[in-house]
């Protein structure tokens, strides 16, 4: 059977991406996505794994949740959290992916840090969706998700010789690149 893509064949690369080329491909894969698994713990630390759609503002995530929903009480009590980002899966050549570990914080809509994430969330589908005024925009909180830590995955990568997996630290300079 001809193998269709070679380049997987063979041994992993270990090559690391320079930052900036890395952070251009997570960019473009929060660009890409807009549905994310999230991953909290409970009061009695069970693991609890729920789908959301977000939107980004540079690396950090952004959903809306009803105030009483398990996440958002397992995130007031506990707000460190991962999530996990994925392109649709066609082989291995496709497989596409990040694992973000953070800290998540609730901003109510009337704190001033709120503006610039509402600004970027759009919110107005929703609003036309559900028949709501779109010059009436939500009052609702938004969660915003942090990252520390960053695994991307990519198998493409191993067409030009770099590791499959890499790997994102937030420092000083890392929050401004992010953030454009």
């Amino acid at each position: 059977m001809p193998l269709t893509n070679p380049w997987l064949d063979g041994p992993t690369p270990t090559g690391r991406l320079p930052r900036e080329r890395l952070e251009e491909r997570i960019a473009n894969l929060l660009s890409t996505q807009n549905m994310a698994v999230i991953a909290t713990v409970d009061a009695e630390g069970a693991p609890a794994a729920t789908p959301v759609r977000y939107y980004h503002l540079g690396f950090e995530l952004m959903f809306t949740a009803a105030p009483r929903s398990p996440k958002m009480r397992n995130l007031a009590a506990d707000p460190r959290i991962s999530v996990g980002v994925f392109a649709p899966l066609v082989g291995q050549a496709s497989s596409r992916g990040a694992q973000l570990f953070g800290t998540a914080r609730v901003i109510a809509r009337d704190e001033p840090e709120a503006e610039a994430y509402w600004e970027a969330f759009r919110w107005q589908s929703d609003h036309v969706e559900r028949g709501r005024d779109v010059a009436d925009p939500p009052a609702d909180p938004l969660t915003v998700v942090t990252p520390e830590r960053i695994v991307y995955t990519e198998h493409w990568l191993r067409r030009d010789g770099f590791s499959p997996r890499q790997f994102w630290r937030r420092d000083a300079d890392a929050a401004r690149s992010a953030l454009g």
